[in-house]
């Protein structure tokens, strides 16, 4: 592998370079937003993730992504809102859900356990 494909500051250069061209580019967003966040660049990731809940409104993945940066943003009540959009919109991975590092903050909170309870598997 190249040193540039390893490389997330030229892939950020190259992704911002698409997104200049078109801004709408869905995916393009989308990998931006997981980029920035990965880079610690927390308030860019917040607002790729905005961006792509602009763009696709009834996407469970995006809703959740944009709960991930809130909540790294700790925004609880904002991240809370946005996870609950993400499950009404058909989020369903309780395992991740659970242990995702991004809701840490989250965790403790009556309405993530809440959320939790009810994408419990039953058994």
């Amino acid at each position: 592998m190249s040193k540039k494909a390893q490389d997330p500051q030229f892939e950020i250069g190259f992704f911002e370079a698409v997104l200049r061209r078109d801004a709408a580019f869905v995916e393009v967003v989308e990998i931006l937003g997981g980029l920035y966040t990965k880079q610690g660049r927390i308030a860019d990731g917040l607002k790729m993730d905005r961006k792509l809940v602009k763009l696709q409104p009834e996407n469970a993945t995006a809703h959740y992504n944009l709960a991930c940066s809130l909540a790294l943003s700790r925004r609880k009540s904002d991240a809370l809102r946005s996870l609950k959009q993400a499950v009404d919109l058909g989020y369903s991975d309780f395992d991740w859900m659970q242990q995702d590092p991004d809701l840490e903050g989250l965790k403790q909170h009556p309405a993530f356990v809440a959320l939790l309870e009810k994408l419990k598997p039953q058994s």
